[in-house]
């Protein structure tokens, strides 16, 4: 029997992680924060020891929106997977890495193992060195992967993130202030996410890095535009209000190539439909500020 740890099952993309595994045909056992403290120093061994897992899904890490690019929260979570890393003995591994990882000033698309590596921040320089060490680990016990995450939405969102934010505000009959919106990104449903890493972890013969996008590029206006369709309200959103981050490269989009050749994964969520499914999930929720 295949048996799946998975860290950070609680989690945005987590959550999703076990069902997705469980039709794989795994045994799995999720854990948040509330069920083992990885920051602890023996809480990693003592998790693997009582799990005793096959397969290790590393999803957990420091996230607090604005403020994990340059926390030094980075550096103890990289700390605390070095020691999940060691104390896992079973035959696959695969962690959750960020598009970060990458130039952002390189051209699109982002190709793992051509466009530079080059992160401009903690978050990113820690999530690198997570993989690029324990891709040189030659006597581990386990294949190991990294699925390099872009840019992910969806029910359970943090609330003061784009999507959420814009249908938020329309959905209680505000005004969404929103930049001009021509930036272009790749925006992947946490489902569909999760369900990439999970077969991530299901192709022990791929290694290093892959990215976990949807392979469909638009501009954020796009995005913004169809939540506020869905809510409802287009003529509330007010483009341009608010001025575009400074640094913030037009266009981030990676190549899907390893994700659908090699990994053999499609995502279920087109856009329209994955944008559908978060914009309901946020009308059913209280509308307290944010």
């Amino acid at each position: 029997m295949k048996r799946a740890l998975v860290t950070g099952a609680t989690g945005f993309i987590g959550r999703h992680a076990q069902a997705a595994l469980r039709e794989r045909g795994y045994d799995v056992v999720g854990v948040g924060s509330a069920d083992a403290d990885l920051l602890q120093p023996a809480g990693a061994r003592e998790l693997v020891d009582r799990v005793q897992p096959t397969h290790l899904l590393h999803l957990a890490w420091y996230a607090e929106p604005g403020l994990f690019w340059t926390s030094q929260e980075n550096v103890r979570w990289l700390e605390a997977s070095f020691r999940l890393l060691h104390a896992f003995q079973g035959e696959r591994a695969v962690v959750a890495g960020t598009s970060a990882e990458y130039d952002w000033s390189a051209p699109s698309p982002l190709v793992e193992g051509v466009t530079p590596d080059r992160p401009a921040n903690l978050y990113g320089a820690a999530k690198l060195s997570l993989s690029q060490v324990a891709g040189h680990i030659e006597d581990a016990p386990w294949s190991f992967a990294s699925g390099r995450v872009f840019f992910v939405y969806g029910p359970h969102e943090d609330p003061r993130r784009l999507v959420p934010q814009v249908a938020r505000k329309l959905l209680a009959g505000e005004r969404a202030a929103v930049s001009e919106g021509t930036q272009v990104r790749d925006f992947m449903h946490a489902a569909d996410a999760a369900g990439a890493l999970c077969a991530l972890l299901d192709s022990g013969d791929v290694t290093g890095p892959v990215n976990i996008a949807s392979g469909e590029p638009v501009p954020v206006r796009d995005v913004v535009g169809i939540v506020a369709e869905e809510a409802g309200a287009p003529e509330r959103v007010d483009y341009g209000a608010l001025p575009t981050r400074p640094g913030d490269p037009q266009e981030l989009v990676p190549s899907v190539a390893r994700l659908r050749d090699e990994v053999g994964f499609q995502p279920r969520y087109g856009l329209r439909d994955g944008l559908r499914d978060a914009v309901e999930f946020w009308r059913g929720e209280p509308l307290s500020p944010a």
